[in-house]
């Protein structure tokens, strides 16, 4: 029988990844955030649903989402970076109480390496994270409410900075003055290898694991956004001079070769 994986949040990974899976003979359900989104996927051939997760609770068709799926994969924004005053920690809390009403146990939550501090400088799967931003410190405190679950079995998929697609930061730096942070590794990944990462999860029934998902290339911010708008025809960034103090994190991914034996297919 043909398993069925829900995936909360059908946006810029999430979509591809529903089409994905689907090629691949699964069945797919997903979530957004509104009726008319919804609606706008279901005429494009997606089963999707709305659903809105807040501090107040849920709001949207949870049931229809999780009944008879057999992993659950969540990839909804915390939102925290807006500055918002959101609570991310609080809306999963909620979306637990949910998951454990339902048959689904296999969970894959889509985390960030920004739970790594800049401080801890060189790290893998093997260090714990030790978050210094209210971001990092919330993403963390949700990775800890779902491994902590004994009803759930979930595995931890940390990504790097997205890109792919439409998403390229160098056209949003291209053209500015003096940015910080010049000698910082980049840790991105392409949204291809994201997509990859996740079906080899589901394939090799590999939960209960901790994944850094970020492309083995780490050059320096200055050089790659320099390159990356040269590339794209755009004026290049200048960089500020560097602090021969600052500190600055590496992020790498141990357990994607040692577990899944995977290797990145698309540069960055």
């Amino acid at each position: 029988m043909n398993k069925t994986i829900a995936i909360a949040g059908l946006g810029w990974l999430g979509q591809p990844l529903a089409y994905r899976l689907a090629t691949l003979g699964y069945a797919v359900k997903g979530s957004v955030t509104t009726i008319e989104k919804a609606t706008m996927l279901q005429k494009n051939g997606f089963d999707a649903y709305p659903l809105e997760i807040s501090e107040n609770g849920i709001v949207g068709e949870i049931k229809t989402l999780l009944n008879k799926a057999d992993c659950l994969i969540i990839m909804i924004p915390p939102g925290l970076r807006k500055n918002t005053g959101a609570d991310y920690v609080l809306k999963m809390v909620h979306l637990i109480d949910e998951i454990k009403k339902y048959t689904v146990k296999k969970i894959i939550l889509v985390s960030s390496t920004s739970v790594y501090d800049d401080s801890q400088r060189n790290v893998t799967e093997r260090d714990e994270p030790q978050p210094e931003t209210i971001a990092g410190k919330q993403l963390r405190q949700v990775e800890e409410l779902f491994m902590n679950s004994k009803e759930l079995q979930t595995t931890i998929v940390r990504f790097g900075g997205l890109i792919g697609g439409s998403r390229q930061p160098a056209k949003y730096l291209a053209g500015r003055k003096d940015l910080a942070d010049g000698n910082a590794s980049v840790n991105l990944i392409h949204r291809n290898d994201c997509i990859n990462i996740l079906i080899e999860i589901l394939k090799q029934d590999a939960f209960g694991k901790v994944f850094n998902a970020v492309n083995p290339d780490h050059p320096k911010k200055s050089d790659y956004y320099i390159q990356k708008t040269k590339e794209l025809g755009l004026e290049p960034p200048t960089f500020a001079e560097a602090n021969s103090n600052e500190i600055f994190k590496k992020v790498n991914s141990e357990n994607l070769k040692a577990i899944l034996n995977y290797s990145f297919k698309t540069s960055i």
